[in-house]
């Protein structure tokens, strides 16, 4: 379905008497905004897909205790995709946290 110049300038004129000149560049600006997000939230599914776990192995320092390697549990398939994202999610600031701790000491 090819549209000409004819058809774009009917579909404008119709826009300007059902929405007003006024309100036009805030709808338009409130389109942009909501495919904005959109966007940016699809690009976020994909790359947690592409992410896979990596095993980083820490230098040892002398002065300083190694911590015990956390066991991560696999979530329970029974669960819905909501609450493993939240228990990863979980997961995954507990492990930055200890990363910290670690660097501080």
């Amino acid at each position: 379905m090819n549209l000409g110049a004819p058809e774009i300038i009917l579909i404008l004129v119709a826009l300007v008497l059902l929405f007003g000149a006024k309100k036009l560049p805030d709808l338009a600006r409130g389109v942009g905004r909501s495919l904005r997000i959109f966007k940016a939230e699809t690009s976020k599914m994909n790359d947690d897909d592409d992410e896979r776990p990596t095993v980083v192995q820490a230098q040892a320092q002398p002065h300083a205790q190694p911590a015990p390697p956390q066991q991560i549990p696999a979530p329970a398939p029974a669960l819905s995709v909501e609450e493993q994202a939240r228990q990863l999610e979980e997961q995954a600031a507990r492990l930055r946290a200890s990363t910290q701790a670690d660097k501080r000491v």
